[in-house]
């Protein structure tokens, strides 16, 4: 049976592929961007999950918010630490960020379920 972790990360893997696939240099450029935003620099690595996290579930994006999620799990942040950092994005978006808060939770649980099998 395929977990909430697993079944997320294959459809993004299969639809980025057939994305990048159009080979559209402005996607490309896109995605790379992206990319290299989130890479070591001034500021490090975990702070800047932590800022894509925020800004994600205020922009009520949960795909967004579950790559964030994930990317924070591999860098090694604690549960401590998302669930503060939820909790500001769930203060600056407000109650209507609420749903997005319980499946941020939800995704969480399944990352830290999916590291113990």
């Amino acid at each position: 049976m395929i977990n909430k972790v697993d079944e997320f990360n294959a459809y993004r893997q299969q639809m980025n592929g057939k994305i990048l696939g159009e080979n559209n240099k402005v996607l490309k450029r896109i995605f790379n961007l992206d990319t290299n935003a989130f890479s070591e620099g001034a500021v490090d690595k975990k702070t800047k999950e932590l800022l894509g996290l925020v800004a994600s579930l205020v922009l009520r994006c949960d795909d967004c918010v579950k790559y964030h999620l994930e990317s924070s799990f591999k860098e090694g942040l604690s549960r401590e630490q998302v669930m503060e950092t939820l909790s500001i994005g769930t203060l600056i978006g407000g109650t209507i960020v609420i749903p997005h808060l319980r499946r941020a939770h939800e995704y969480w649980e399944a990352l830290e379920t999916a590291h113990q099998e």
